[in-house]
């Protein structure tokens, strides 16, 4: 396997913890049977239960972008080493833009974010 395949597997377990993580906090807010139920007037969550719920959205958003490029760069036989640092950027910069927005940190989340975004854009450049 590709490794930029291997760090798109990855993402996918991070993505996948992450909504463990929103549903553990919205089960501590807001009880399971209200989660269970249709969530019509659900209050949104607050706290960290509220931001790992938008970590996870925003995972969810750049997962299909870097889910594009490397199947994309693989299939396309476009796959390098460039690719593979973009991969690899894009990852540990994902899971830590987890750890940060979870616990409250903004203006580094923020940063964090923007390397992700590099290495989006270091594998799509290998695509032009």
């Amino acid at each position: 396997m590709k490794p930029e395949l291997a760090l798109l597997v990855w993402s996918v377990l991070l993505t996948f913890v992450q909504m463990l993580l929103a549903v553990a906090g919205a089960t501590a807010q807001v009880g399971l049977p209200a989660l269970a139920g249709n969530r019509e007037g659900l209050a949104h969550c607050t706290g960290w239960a509220g931001r790992a719920a938008r970590a996870h959205h925003n995972m969810l958003e750049n997962l299909v972008l870097f889910a594009a490029l490397v199947l994309t760069a693989v299939v396309a036989g476009r796959a390098n080493g460039a690719t593979l640092l973009g991969a690899q950027i894009f990852f540990w910069a994902r899971l830590a833009y987890a750890v940060i927005y979870v616990a409250g940190i903004p203006w580094l989340r923020t940063t964090v974010w923007v390397v992700s975004v590099i290495g989006l854009a270091m594998i799509f450049l290998q695509l032009l």
